[in-house]
């Protein structure tokens, strides 16, 4: 998946208490996402979030 031609295949994905997860954002590289995971995460709002790669498949839909 691309925004202005740029690939983002990193994605931040937060999940609630209930098992709801929704996607925060996307990134070029991994580093990028974790960083932004690692500080959403150091807030403390009873969320767990995570890092996923977005399979070449999915993004080309």
């Amino acid at each position: 998946m691309s925004d202005n031609g740029v690939v983002l295949p990193w994605l931040v994905i937060r999940q609630d208490d209930n098992g709801n997860r929704y996607r925060v954002g996307r990134y070029a590289t991994r580093a990028e996402a974790e960083r932004v995971a690692d500080r959403l995460d150091r807030r403390g709002q009873q969320k767990l979030y995570t890092v996923e790669r977005v399979s070449r498949r999915a993004a080309s839909s």
